[in-house]
């Protein structure tokens, strides 16, 4: 059985250079043809079936932003790369999002050139079937938002420019970022995902960048840092807007360079990476108001994805639900359970505030109550239920001020009424009037106050914002 031969187009008016990836690319089993020309470039495409192509930015007779359209129109399954000596960030994202597979500046050297086409050319093992599968099993639900949502990430795996997405707490922003590596050229390789937000700033820095043994204290042996363990994968940074500027300053760097210092060392380590970020603040916003570096909005920025709320797609929760309740039964081990009419008709009517998360969370609650195979109304509306009980004067322990209506006794339990505001607005005025009684027996000091509640200081400041209780301007 014998291999094909790649076939890749070369597109630069400089011999000497087009010689130089020519011999490169032999070494590499790689067979090129070679146009000095932007007509030139595009009447070989009509004659030929190429596996990749490299083309300069300038050409004598146009620019080879043109021939990257023209590529992506009409041969979009063709990876085209553009190299130019007048690289920066406008021209980049220009070329990527002209539809560009990469963007690399001369003069490039022929390790780079290698790791290029082994990218270009790497086609993951899964066939079409398997990837459509895949899709499917990721993103559930076959609404019109949906399927366009499937047809963008498609299109946007095949390149490797970063991407942001965007979009509501609970809407699955992880769960697009690992489907766009699953169906890219580097799915073969590691998806490592951190949330920017749940680490504090003095630690974010070596989980990213990784550190060497003493270099502070309690750093008892080296540590490798999350950028360098997606070597050849992606890195997926979920609410990238909770970075410090110091550390914003590092990422570029090694977002721009693809290199990374670990915390102590005087060495520079090489990392191939694609960056996807996310998160639910205004990034633009953030930059005017100069809590973001502007260069680093503009390089994570190239690539765009907005997720809907599932309030503007509810045609998909039947699907959701289901999908949820077999995985969950499934990861108990338990019967598979169904939803009664009534109870998938009561779903669909919620307005689902915290949008898929949501919804899964109900569902694993009503799961919960339901000792038989069916998932009835009143396992709906008894899931998420709490009430508020009053704290006796001798109690002094505010994080027991919320109990779950399983430990309240029945005569309380038999008087509990559904909340005409609705189940999650309940919830979340519970929540804000446990965080106030926590702020003011603390006199408004937020580390006693996220002590007191059993959690982090950066969790409390979250959930303060959440509920716009955070005056600070910091």
């Amino acid at each position: 059985m014998t291999t094909k031969q790649s076939l890749v187009l070369l597109v630069d008016d400089e011999p000497d250079l087009c010689t130089l990836m020519q011999m490169t690319l032999s070494r590499m089993g790689i067979k090129t043809h070679i146009a000095h020309h932007l007509q030139q470039a595009r009447y070989f495409f009509t004659e030929y079936k190429y596996d990749a192509c490299i083309t300069d930015l300038n050409l004598p007779d146009g620019s080879g932003l043109d021939l990257v359209r023209h590529v992506s129109e009409h041969y979009p399954k063709t990876p085209i790369a553009v190299l130019t000596a007048y690289g920066n960030m406008e021209i980049a994202i220009s070329a990527l999002k002209a539809g560009a597979f990469d963007f690399v500046s001369k003069p490039i050297n022929q390790m780079h050139l290698n790791q290029l086409m082994q990218k270009a050319l790497h086609v993951p093992q899964a066939d079409a079937e398997v990837n459509l599968q895949l899709e499917h099993r990721m993103l559930i639900g076959d609404s019109d938002l949906i399927q366009k949502l499937r047809e963008a990430i498609k299109k946007i795996a095949r390149s490797q420019a970063p991407v942001f997405i965007t979009g509501e707490s609970g809407t699955g922003k992880e769960v697009v970022a690992n489907l766009i590596h699953q169906l890219s050229n580097r799915s073969d390789c590691p998806f490592v995902a951190i949330n920017c937000g749940a680490i504090s700033d003095e630690l974010i820095e070596s989980e990213l960048f990784g550190h060497i043994k003493g270099c502070f204290s309690g750093a008892t042996q080296d540590k490798q840092g999350l950028i360098q363990a997606s070597n050849g994968g992606s890195l997926f940074l979920d609410e990238i807007a909770e970075l410090s500027m110091a550390t914003q300053v590092k990422l570029l760097r090694a977002v721009q360079e693809k290199k990374i210092r670990p915390l102590g060392s005087d060495k520079e380590i090489e990392v191939d990476f694609r960056i996807i970020s996310a998160s639910h603040q205004d990034l633009e916003r953030l930059v005017e108001q100069g809590k973001f570096r502007q260069d680093l909005f503009f390089r994570i920025h190239v690539m765009d994805i907005v997720l809907p709320p599932l309030r503007d797609h509810k045609s998909d929760i039947p699907a959701l639900a289901a999908h949820f309740i077999a995985q969950i039964c499934r990861e108990w081990g338990i019967p598979n359970k169904k939803l009664t009419e009534k109870a998938l008709n009561f779903l669909i009517q919620q307005q689902y505030p915290g949008n898929v998360r949501e919804l899964r969370n109900i569902v694993e609650r009503a799961i919960t109550l339901s000792d038989d195979d069916r998932i009835d109304l009143q396992h709906l509306q008894s899931a998420p239920m709490r009430v508020l009980q009053k704290t006796e004067p001798n109690n002094t322990a505010s994080n027991e001020a919320v109990t779950p209506i399983s430990t309240v006794d029945k005569a309380k339990s038999d008087a509990l009424q559904i909340p005409e505001e609705g189940l999650e607005q309940f919830l979340e005025n519970v929540e804000k009037e446990v965080l106030l009684n926590a702020l003011n027996q603390t006199h408004w000091n937020r580390t006693l106050a996220a002590k007191k509640l059993g959690m982090t200081f950066r969790s409390l400041r979250y959930r303060l914002k959440k509920f716009g209780l955070d005056t600070d301007d910091d």
